[in-house]
């Protein structure tokens, strides 16, 4: 959306054994501290509910974008993600060019596009409305809030800050694969 009120980004973290997801309605950039900051809204309202004896994380993520593979703010954040949850984050990315065959486009995202089809997205409160109002016969729930944060573009991560992520590449494809230890 970008119409009166602004730009609206949706970003989602989806738990596909409990059927149920988390979007973060930003009104400013779609950046890796966004990206983390909606999986770990999602770990405060939900997951940490539903998994309390959680010692890892997982995350299937795209190849590009605010979570790409080759971001470096992308995992400083998952750096921050475990120091503050103490939670090992592992990732798992999907090689490039097969976002389609991530499971939170086909059980979350394509039903929010289906129930908000046809809706002016006039207003930040429509569209959180509508994104929470989303459900399907397979029992999907979704919970959704708006985010005003702001998320500036261009964060550099130097070398050195680099060398302060915990990060395990595994052994298949370490550069899509990984795990980040929390280091606090």
């Amino acid at each position: 959306m970008s119409l009166g009120d602004g730009r609206a980004t949706p970003y989602g973290a989806f738990d596909l054994f409990r059927n149920e997801g988390w979007v973060s309605v930003g009104i400013d950039h779609d950046t890796s501290s966004f990206a983390v900051d909606t999986i770990f809204q999602w770990w405060k309202q939900m997951g940490g509910r539903a998994y309390r004896q959680a010692k890892k994380l997982l995350i299937m993520a795209d190849g590009g974008g605010s979570n790409g593979y080759r971001v470096r703010l992308w995992k400083q954040e998952l750096q921050r993600l475990a120091n503050g949850t103490g939670m090992e984050i592992s990732v798992r990315h999907f090689p490039p060019g097969t976002s389609k065959w991530n499971k939170i486009e086909h059980r979350m995202f394509s039903f929010i596009s289906m129930n908000w089809r046809g809706e002016p997205l006039r207003s930040f409160a429509t569209v959180v409305n509508l994104i929470g109002a989303t459900t399907n016969r397979q029992g999907l729930k979704i919970e959704c809030a708006l985010n005003t944060k702001a998320y500036p573009i261009g964060t550099k991560v130097p070398d050195r800050e680099m060398k302060t992520i915990a990060i395990k590449p595994d052994n298949f494809h370490g550069e899509w694969n990984y795990s980040i230890m929390p280091n606090v």
